[in-house]
């Protein structure tokens, strides 16, 4: 019944019957199929019909929320069975919000040197996307904010609070004084990450109680794009600390800290609540402690 678990799973997370079944790597008759005998097993209907789909039935919706938590104890057992037999080992999936995209080499880097048999697959990741991931058990953990907007029933390591610098061009009037207030950024020619980014709600929401309206000339979901913009277009970002660094080596850019107030915001590890915890995701979150205390 597992395959056809995870299937069903795919099929809700996908609304797609044809996406779902390459996202299963099966054909659309197979999986059709499968979700058909999941019902009969079941005696509920747990998918509307038509020419296409349609969504979960009620009952389906209260199935989804089993299928999860029964898959996920699956991959749970067997990775348990695997490290009893052969240490830790296996692949890591991780989601991670582009201003902790540095962070996240900290803490597996650490984490690969004590346990060389685990492998990392990394992605950048809205916040809402990363709590939709692990509800669908696309990723076993996500890099995000702990404080800002819910985040349901997770488990939560905090690492580090992010706090805010204006980055602009060496020399830029901006950066005279040492520090800018938030109220101060309302006359600059701003680029910020676009509205679905929670940084960028952050910012906004403190250019806002500044009494500054947010209205940049450039958005865009990268980093290094806006950075590309304060370089070749005299712009400026503003960007949390840890994701200004990388660039900050840079001699002709120049950051100094946003205050007034000193905003700062908790991001941390979060993965699916589940007792036990596999082996692997259990060494995760005490490597995630450990750079917390660090």
């Amino acid at each position: 019944m597992i395959d056809k678990l995870e299937m069903f799973i795919a099929l809700a997370r996908e609304e797609h019957f044809g996406r779902a079944a390459e996202a299963s790597g099966v054909t659309q008759p197979t999986l059709s199929a499968a979700i058909k005998q999941l019902e009969d097993q079941l005696g509920v209907m747990l998918v509307w019909r038509g020419s296409r789909y349609r969504g979960l039935t009620p009952e389906g919706q209260r199935a989804l929320d089993w299928a999860r938590r029964i898959v996920g104890d699956a991959r749970a057992f067997r990775d348990e069975m695997r490290a009893a037999r052969v240490g830790l080992s296996g692949d890591l999936r991780l989601a991670v919000i582009p201003t902790a995209l540095t962070l996240v080499a900290e803490l597996t880097s650490g984490f690969a040197r004590d346990h060389p048999g685990v492998r990392f697959s990394i992605l950048s990741r809205t916040s809402a996307q990363i709590l939709a991931m692990l509800d669908n058990l696309q990723i076993d953990a996500g890099l995000t904010y702990l404080d800002n907007e819910p985040l349901g029933r997770v488990t939560t390591v905090p690492i580090e609070d992010e706090r805010y610098v204006l980055v602009t061009r060496a020399g830029h009037p901006a950066l005279a004084a040492g520090r800018i207030a938030w109220a101060a950024l309302g006359t600059l020619d701003l680029c910020l990450l676009t509205p679905d980014m929670q940084n960028r709600r952050i910012v906004t929401q403190h250019l806002a109680e500044a009494g500054v309206e947010a209205v940049p000339r450039v958005e865009s979901s990268s980093i290094t794009v806006l950075v590309s913009h304060v370089l070749e277009a005299n712009m400026a970002t503003i960007l949390p600390v840890k994701a200004a660094e990388v660039f900050l080596a840079r001699p002709d850019l120049g950051a100094v800290p946003v205050v007034e107030p000193d905003a700062h915001h908790r991001i941390g590890l979060v993965a699916a609540y589940r007792d036990p915890l596999t082996p692997v995701l259990a060494a995760l979150l005490d490597q995630a402690r450990a750079l917390a205390r660090v």
